[in-house]
């Protein structure tokens, strides 16, 4: 039978130059002998089964396991003797369950060694332990398994689709994903090219996103595209990437919002826009052609009458036998001769013959000498020489603004001076309507009651122009209109041409 290990064996242990080392390092060291009583542990030992070295020695190591491991562990022990292996990795890959001294139970990895030590000058067989706490890896692992469960989740309840790629193929994608692409239960997207599910118009695309992603860049771009789901519909996307750097250079987390009903939305809006803006210059068209045929009625058909009627009339002036009647006739005269000019004015304003008779540039400046006279202010007009390139639609709609600019100077600017410019920037024609008065309130287009400057902006608009309304320098109001020419033209200023009331 072996003698027992003296009891100063630990000492004289730690005191030789391999004891020096065991003492002072950071891993746990048990020794027993053969009998598997402890006869020796350095202090990382100590510290992790929270016990001291006189309590430790000479208790068997099995003190040191918890109760429902001993038998196990003693069968391996003893395995181990008999096997003749100078080491052996201890429990599977090396994972035993460690028993503190207070009942805490903790998982830690061990290799046991065989060694001879000299004991009373006599070589005898030991044990040495070394072992390593893995509590807080457990700890850690558990943690990292909590964070990793409820980002699945979190990704899982995610309402828009979302999928992690690895290179160039889906690692990962959540439900959301599977219901985009139109999958049935069972079917997964893991493993597929995420290039294989996009529409080819978009790889480059999302190329060079992955790629700005990949490298750090603060906003990568999102990429619109298209993506064919399984039942053969086609639904269009905007997909937003960014690298997960933990993972690896080529992990991408990718959102791809279904944005087909958005487009069409948009699509609906703008067409329907379209549609209300042909509509609105089929109305504006209609209206000039009836005011066309109402100006053209008046002025042939009750023009005509009123001048027979008053030649009438005028014959039976000079006969002796009615001088009674003259001055009757000459009354009768005077309201035929105001009917007159009553219908010609009503014409003019509903469709002024001048402007289809001797085009735009007269009719504008007839306007301004009529506008001039009615509202006891001066208006002075610059045109070109020549009537711009325009269509019948386009010269109409431009003396309707010409017209309705001069109506909101008389109704609001409260000014004594407007000067009217028309001459070609470009290919645009600029339309200038500018007065001293009070100016335009802000923001004028948006107030209620200015149907006037919307009517003006609806009929540049409708041209594929725009207006302009600001207060400039100096003071007053100014309205700027831009007409696409149809074909490029010299508009020269002619001289400026004064209208004084």
């Amino acid at each position: 039978m072996t003698e027992p290990t003296p009891p100063g064996f630990a000492a004289s242990l730690f005191e030789t130059p391999l004891g020096v080392v065991a003492k002072a390092a950071r891993e746990a060291i048990v020794v027993v002998d053969e009998q598997q009583c402890i006869v020796a542990l350095n202090p990382a030992a100590q510290r992790m089964f929270r016990c001291t070295s006189s309590a430790a020695l000479g208790r068997p190591l099995s003190s040191l396991i918890p109760p429902a491991l001993r038998a196990a562990h003693e069968r391996h022990v003893q395995q181990f003797e008999v096997s003749g292996v100078i080491e052996r990795v201890m429990g599977r890959r090396g994972a035993v369950t460690g028993l503190r001294s207070d009942g805490q139970e903790f998982p830690a990895e061990a290799t046991i060694s065989r060694i001879e030590l000299a004991v009373g000058g006599e070589p005898r067989p030991f044990f040495v332990a070394l072992l390593r706490d893995l509590s807080q890896e457990r700890d850690l692992h558990e943690e990292v398994a909590a964070l990793t469960r409820r980002f699945r989740t979190v990704l899982e309840m995610a309402p828009v689709a979302m999928w992690i790629s690895e290179g160039d193929h889906v690692a990962y994608a959540n439900r959301a994903a599977l219901e985009l692409f139109g999958m049935h239960q069972g079917e997964s997207l893991v493993g597929r090219s995420i290039y294989t599910l996009l529409h080819p118009d978009s790889h480059d695309e999302l190329r060079s996103q992955v790629s700005s992603a990949i490298a750090g860049e603060a906003a990568a771009p999102v990429v619109c595209g298209a993506i064919a789901r399984f039942d053969g519909e086609w639904r269009e996307v905007e997909i937003a990437s960014a690298a997960l750097p933990d993972h690896g250079d080529a992990v991408v987390q990718m959102v791809i919002t279904d944005i087909t009903q958005r487009r069409r939305q948009a699509r609906h809006e703008a067409r329907h826009r379209e549609e209300l803006r042909h509509l609105s210059a089929n109305v504006v068209e209609a209206r000039e052609e009836e005011r066309r045929r109402i100006a053209r009625e008046l002025h042939d058909e009750l023009g005509q009458r009123l001048t027979a009627l008053k030649m009438e009339l005028s014959s039976l002036g000079p006969a002796a036998a009615r001088r009674s009647y003259d001055a009757r006739v000459a009354n009768m005269l005077d309201m035929i001769d105001g009917t007159v000019a009553a219908v010609r004015r009503i014409a003019a304003d509903l469709r002024p013959m001048m402007l289809d008779d001797l085009g735009l540039n007269a009719a504008i400046e007839w306007l301004a000498r009529d506008a001039a006279r009615r509202m006891g202010i001066e208006i002075t007009v610059r045109l070109g020489e020549e009537d711009p390139p325009l269509s019948e639609g386009a010269a109409i709609a431009l003396y309707r603004m010409v017209q309705e600019a001069l109506t909101n100077v008389a109704r609001h600017a409260r000014a004594t001076d407007v000067s009217i410019e028309m001459r070609q920037q470009g290919t645009e024609l600029v339309l200038s309507v500018r007065d001293n008065g009070v100016g335009f309130p802000d923001p004028s287009l948006q107030q209620d009651g200015r149907y006037g400057l919307l009517g003006i902006r609806e009929r540049a608009y409708m041209l594929g122009g725009r207006i302009e309304v600001d207060n400039p320098p100096g003071g007053g109001g100014r309205l700027t209109v831009y007409l696409p020419l149809a074909e490029p033209a010299r508009i020269g200023n002619a001289s400026d041409r004064p209208h004084a009331p």
